[in-house]
């Protein structure tokens, strides 16, 4: 066959796919025979072939094998989807408006036909452009928001910068994380990579390409080589794809937008490279038969061996992706089994050629380097009609042999499989034996047999009792009266322990004040133990010794054979299982290795979701996981959470296997001369090597202009604070007191010691004042001889520490928290070291406002002296600075809960939200340092999740309303407050949060299956990817809310008051 031809079949095996696929999403029908045989009954015509699948009185049509196999004739070498599962419903889409619906189909049948006859671009290619076109819209229309933005990048760029060896991430530039998983995993195959980053352009095109593929794709393989040689070399933490984005979209032009299925995505971004591979293929090679590198990576061949009316065929097939069921199967070998097998296979190995029964096995002839599973998680619900994903659980391993698909090996796994087959029968028949054990009984509830000849045991042996459950109450009395209350009572002693009285006597009539004796009565809510005269459990009445004796011999003899039983049919079953698992574990079956590479995951809806990578890395021998620009180690335990599915709605949609045998796969380059690995720019070509510097270079003057401008910051604000010193020292010198050394400007009574901005001494300061002078008198007080300012300075310190520190050795409840009170309190709970300790307290007493009592000045004056003979060596700045710096975020932190605690209180959760995420955040970087440098975090953590939670609550009900004003408020809550904090709630990975995060994606996901009006849908289809799109990445908020000045008092009064109000109320509202 020549090239011309080749291609030529290429495009309509391509366009033959087109056609299926649009009948699959028009229709719903994922069933491949009935779509082939609507295509072959309408002659491909589409709107023929749509009526043909969706008549509404139409009978399942009966099977038509010659179409259904025509893909197994000779000769006939096109792409299969292949390991599809029959479904035998035939969706209904009609309704009352049966007319009007096919016209409408088949005028957008007709409009998709022309314009692939117009333009060459498929209906799928377009769907794509859709929604490259809505990321890119998405990215252009965030650079005009005038609202709070929180999705744009941290201006610093310090933290945009990429560490040493760590791999670079992709941003996602609007809804593209679909694009960021399936190029970082293409991506670290090295192979790949070094294929992209290596290619060059067709010497023919260079100038002017010559048809519509080479002006795709040739751009757009320019483009990938520079986002992948961004992601070898570049300085950044992650880099934009707008630009290979941006060439997508342009090569599809629509107005249209919507989610893009990744598989599919996947699959054209192959084919394009494939294109792209195969004109330098054709180049380089004329004359012969070009080899494209995308083939023989990622592309192989399977043998469909079956019988078709009786009569055997074989043919050669080939795949890219294969498309695996998941609904049904608990693990992926379930799935591949399934998969390789179609139709009834019994006559496969009978030699009857008038056999009328068909069917079909897969075996794979050869396998891609490159071998990846598209599993399907989603499936059309035609009773709702609408898609719906699976979220059944599905288990795959790290390493996959795939010997038993093979086709040299068909006749022994025949064997295996027959093998296999007898052993589940057997299994079976083992299983439902069990169960008549373990469900023993007629009725609708069923025990264990062994339990239930327990319990007859211990009823034939429990005590007899003598009386009647009944006997001992007056049933006749009526319900509420006081008849049933005065109950006569016969002792033990007076009935003695038989059940009747000796013949010829009766009970004696009991005398009135016996019939007042009161009976016991049982109270179960209020009694913690049954009263003693009451039996634990039935007992029998009548039971001879001979007959309990026989009866507990038969039981224990049977409840024996039982549980011998039991236990043999358990230990039959186990064997069984373990036989089955070994079944392919000798050597001979174990040759065919292929390494787990990478896992995409899709956490959502079928409508909606957001997509991440785990990736292995051969070299440090660990999980990475891809989360658009957040690359961080995770573990398989990490993966197995996410990838299995049954958690949560996250679950693997694709898995990429590599040939464990070929390590050129993932193997570095090496300096051919040197011999040394090659890393960072040295991997990659001259003209990329340029394009990273010229990019590298505009990062560090990014970087040099930031620090620049920080800098003259620090300088503007270092003037300002020493002309603010300067004024203070001119106001300070009309004062008797002004010829005194005055303590570093920092710490001057002047810049409040209280850490809160104060205009007069009159409250913190007075208050701190208050407390010095209290010290001072109790010092002179307890002196026996009146002392030398200096020893009554050491005297007074002495005695305000005590006071401060059995302040913080008192265990208080929250609302008393002395730390607030002074910041001696907080170094005490905190081990502070001494020299901070000491310097804070002679400032405490250098204080220029004490009052001019003879005896505070010259101990004020001593205390300034001190402080000038303090040699820097003696105590470190630094260090005290960052003590007192940490003591004023404390109060800082603690205000911004008390308000966001208050408003949390008056149900103001708008207003709440902003304080609670910032004393949150600043809370837990206090604590970093230590346990007691900042409040209990689990507290703020639940009133920020509490406070999403009510946000996320109101907006949903504003939703549900229908009006247009409270639909566009509500979204407005969730895209400018709720979505923005889901990344905090996530980034710690707590369960709570967890749990959190799923409530309010669960409850906006579950409006998908509602009907709503058109404009409600849209948004909500608009909407719901910002939901469920969130990474563990922070995004950067605007300024925190301007704080109030509180004085010490206020704020520790307000403070208790609060913290006293929820000690009140329960500790977790969910």
């Amino acid at each position: 066959m020549t090239v011309e031809q080749n291609v030529l079949q290429q495009h309509s095996q391509k366009h033959q796919q087109t056609l299926l696929n649009q009948l699959r999403e028009v229709t719903g029908t994922t069933d491949v025979q009935l779509l082939q045989q609507a295509l072959q009954v309408s002659n491909g015509d589409l709107a023929e072939a749509v009526a043909f699948l969706t008549e509404k009185n139409a009978k399942v049509p009966q099977q038509d094998e010659a179409t259904y196999y025509q893909t197994t004739q000779v000769g006939n070498d096109r792409y299969i989807s292949v390991g599809s599962q029959a479904d035998t419903n035939v969706i209904d889409l009609t309704g009352d408006d049966k007319d009007d619906l096919q016209r409408a189909i088949a005028l957008s049948l007709e409009e998709s036909s022309r314009a692939f006859r117009e333009t060459g671009i498929t209906d799928e290619e377009q769907a794509i452009s859709r929604v490259l076109e809505a990321s890119i819209a998405e990215n252009k229309a965030s650079l005009k928001r005038t609202h709070t933005e929180v999705w744009s990048d941290s201006p610093n760029p310090h933290d945009r910068k990429r560490m040493e060896n760590c791999p670079v991430g992709l941003k996602n530039v609007g809804n593209t994380c679909w694009f960021s998983a399936v190029i970082q995993s293409l991506f670290n195959l090295l192979e790949f990579q070094r294929l992209v980053l290596h290619y060059s352009p067709p010497a023919r095109v260079q100038d002017l390409p010559r048809n519509q593929k080479e002006h795709r794709n040739l751009p757009f393989m320019q483009e990938l080589r520079n986002l992948f040689s961004l992601m070898v070399g570049s300085k950044r933490k992650y880099v934009d794809p707008s630009r290979a984005v941006e060439i997508l979209k342009d090569a599809f032009k629509s107005s249209e937008s919507q989610q893009q299925d990744v598989s599919e995505f996947t699959h054209k971004l192959l084919d394009w490279l494939e294109d792209a591979f195969q004109m330098k293929a054709e180049e380089d090679r004329e004359g012969e038969k070009p080899k494209n590198p995308m083939v023989e990576l990622f592309y192989g061949r399977f043998q469909a061996v079956g019988v078709l009316e009786g009569k055997k065929f074989e043919n050669t097939e080939m795949f890219g992706q294969y498309p695996l069921q998941v609904n049904g199967f608990k693990d992926l070998h379930e799935c591949l089994e399934a998969a390789m097998i179609e139709g009834e296979i019994e006559s496969l190995h009978s030699s009857a050629e008038n056999s009328a029964k068909s069917g079909q096995e897969h075996w794979f002839t050869e396998l891609p380097p490159v071998l990846t599973f598209e599993l399907s998680r989603f499936e059309f619900n035609q009773a709702l009609g609408r898609p719906e994903k699976i979220h059944n659980k599905l288990e795959f391993p790290s390493m996959l042999y795939m010997d038993r698909y093979m086709d040299r090996n068909r006749e022994i796994t025949r064997i295996k499989r027959e093998e296999i087959r007898r052993l589940k029968e057997q299994l079976t028949l083992l299983q439902q034996r069990l169960e008549r054990y373990l469900s023993y009984g007629s009725g609708p509830k069923r025990f264990p047999l062994a339990d239930v000849l327990q319990y007859a045991m211990e009823f034939a042996s429990s005590k007899p009792v003598c009386t009647s459950p009944l006997e001992d109450l007056d049933t006749s009395a009526p319900p509420g009266g006081t008849t049933g209350q005065l109950l006569p009572a016969l002792s033990t002693a007076e009935q003695g322990p038989s059940c009747t009285l000796p013949e010829g006597l009766s009970p004696a009539p009991t005398q009135a004040p016996s019939t007042q004796q009161r009976v016991p009565i049982h109270k179960p809510f209020t009694q913690s133990r049954l009263p003693p005269d009451l039996p634990m459990h039935p007992a029998p009445r009548h039971i001879t010794e001979e007959e309990l004796r026989v009866l507990e011999g038969c039981l224990h003899r049977w409840r024996s054979e039982v549980e011998n039983d039991t236990h043999d049919l358990q230990g039959s079953i186990s064997r069984i299982h373990r036989t089955i698992e070994l079944m392919y574990s000798d050597k001979s079956m174990m040759q065919v290795p292929f390494r787990l590479h990478a896992v995409l995951v899709h956490e959502g809806q079928a409508n909606a979701g957001h997509y991440w990578a785990y990736i292995y890395d051969p070299h440090q021998q660990r999980w990475m996981k891809y989360n658009d620009i957040s690359v961080t180690k995770s573990s398989w335990e990490e993966l197995v959470r996410d990838s299995f599915g049954g958690y949560r709605n996250a679950s693997a949609y694709c898995l990429m296997y590599i040939n464990d045998k070929k390590p050129f796969l993932i193997e570095e380059e090496f300096d051919k001369e040197t011999g040394q690995m090659l890393s960072g720019l040295d991997k990659l070509p001259s003209d990329l090597k340029a394009y990273v510097k010229e990019d590298n270079g505009l990062f560090d003057k990014e970087i040099e202009e930031w620090d620049t401008l920080q800098a003259r910051k620090a300088q503007q604000e270092k003037l300002a604070l020493a002309a603010a010193t300067a004024a203070a020292e001119t106001t300070t010198s009309h004062q008797p007191m002004s010829t005194e050394p005055s303590p570093p400007d920092s710490w001057g009574p002047q810049q409040d010691p209280e850490y809160m901005e104060q205009p007069s001494p009159t409250d913190d300061s007075k208050h701190l004042q208050e407390d010095t002078e209290r010290a001072i008198s109790k010092a002179a007080a307890e002196q026996q001889e009146e002392r030398s300012p200096e020893g009554l300075l050491t005297a007074a310190i002495k005695v305000e520490y005590t006071r401060l520190l059995r302040f913080a050795q008192e265990d208080t409840a929250p609302e008393n928290d002395y730390r607030l009170r002074h910041v001696i309190v907080y170094f005490i709970h905190n081990q502070a070291p001494k020299k901070i300790l000491e310097r804070t307290l002679l400032m405490q007493f250098a204080d220029r406002n004490l009052s001019f009592d003879e005896r505070c000045k010259s101990i004020m004056k001593v205390a300034r002296g001190k402080l000038d003979l303090v040699k820097p060596e003696e105590v470190n700045m630094e260090e005290y600075e960052m003590w007192h710096q940490d003591y004023r975020n404390f109060r800082e932190t603690t205000i911004f809960l008390m308000i966001g605690l208050e408003l949390f209180q008056k149900k103001c959760f708008v207003e709440a939200l902003m304080y609670l995420i910032y004393s949150y955040q600043y809370n837990r970087e206090l604590l970093v340092k230590g346990l007691y440098r900042g409040h209990n975090d689990e507290l703020i953590g639940h009133y920020r999740r509490e406070c999403l939670l009510k946000l996320n609550e109101n907006a949903a009900g504003m939703f549900e309303s229908g009006e247009e004003p409270e639909v566009c408020n509500g979204l407005s809550i969730m895209n400018e407050l709720v979505v923005p904090c889901i990344p905090l709630l996530l980034v710690h990975d707590t369960e709570k949060d967890l749990l959190a995060v799923e409530d309010m994606r669960n409850r906006w996901c579950s409006y998908l299956g509602q009907e709503m009006e058109p404009n409600l849908q849209e948004k909500l289809t608009d909407f719901l990817p910002k939901l469920l799109d969130c990474s563990t990445e922070i995004k950067s908020f605007h300024d925190p809310p301007k704080l109030p000045t509180y004085s010490t008092l206020e704020l520790v009064e307000r403070y208790g008051r609060v913290m006293a109000s929820l000690s009140r109320v329960p500790a977790d509202g969910r």
